[in-house]
């Protein structure tokens, strides 16, 4: 059986950069202006109030993970009030030694293992938008241990270490995105994976991304009309059927061609299109230039 959400984190190809220890105790608060990349922090212990732009505020307390898959702006603090202040993510240094917010002396209040990460895949941006602004999972003792793990190792020096971090990533992706994929979720792929109709149709367009599929055939597999599928899969994905099918096939498009793994004629085939022309002609109507212009420019 195909699973979306693999598939969807493998073409995003996550690479490790850092992990940190992060402190606070006392009056403080900090504003992280917009990143653009993913982070994630895990609670070790206490608890703090995280405000992430055009999301409800949440308090986070010992055992809780938190995923920001494009991390836009957001404030932490402590449970005092306090004036935050300004970091630039984007200028500051990386940290070399935990980061101490507040009072510098004494035990702290709350202690959490954050980092960052980059998505290596240049359709980050497309593959991003179905997935939640935040992630937010409590009591998963396996991501707290993944977190200490890419801690570890980003301050080990040893070989295979980008590897392992990449792995460890992947996993750390999957295991948070899996706790959190109910029918409470916003519109996006966890959402539409936690409708089982839904699912069968993910599933079996994922499976075979060549297939002549129409809405009807999908409906099919989901054992539902084609309307009320339409309808669900919309709701649900926040992308309509075919334009995720679109959008899909494009990604594996740029990756097929990046990688330089298959002849134009094979792409044109897996990705569901007759002839080299028909393909370039829908490649260069969704990326804005040609497959061939593409290739050179990704090699």
């Amino acid at each position: 059986m195909h699973d979306p959400l693999t598939e969807v984190i493998s073409l995003l190809r996550p690479r490790a950069v850092f992990a940190k220890g992060i402190s606070g105790a006392g009056r403080w608060a900090v504003r992280y202006s917009d990143f653009g990349a993913p982070s994630f922090c895990a609670v070790i212990e206490g608890g703090c109030r995280l405000a992430v732009d055009g999301a409800a505020p949440i308090e986070l307390k010992e055992g809780d993970f938190v995923l920001l898959p494009a991390t836009p702006g957001f404030t932490m603090s402590g449970f005092e009030a306090a004036p935050p202040r300004f970091i630039d993510p984007k200028l500051a240094p990386a940290p070399t030694e935990e980061v101490r917010h507040g009072r510098q002396d004494g035990p702290p209040d709350v202690r959490l293992l954050g980092g960052s990460f980059v998505f290596a895949s240049p359709d980050a941006a497309l593959l991003v938008r179905l997935l939640p602004t935040v992630v937010h999972v409590s009591g998963v003792k396996r991501l707290t241990a993944l977190v200490r793990l890419v801690r570890e190792e980003t301050d080990a020096d040893l070989a295979g270490r980008d590897l392992v971090l990449a792995r460890l990533v992947e996993v750390l992706l999957i295991e948070a995105l899996r706790a959190t994929q109910d029918a409470h979720a916003p519109p996006g792929l966890l959402r539409g994976l936690s409708d089982p109709r839904v699912a069968a149709g993910l599933r079996a367009l994922h499976a075979a991304p060549g297939r002549n599929w129409t809405v009807a055939a999908l409906a099919r597999t989901a054992s539902l009309s084609r309307s009320a599928f339409y309808e669900r899969f919309t709701r649900a994905v926040g992308l309509p059927p075919m334009e995720y099918l679109l959008s899909w096939r494009m990604a594996l498009a740029k990756d097929l061609l990046r990688s330089r793994s298959a002849a134009m004629a094979t792409i044109a085939e897996r990705v569901g299109y007759g002839s080299v022309s028909a393909f370039s002609t829908a490649f260069a109507r969704h990326v804005g230039q040609p497959p061939g212009r593409f290739q050179r420019q990704a090699a």
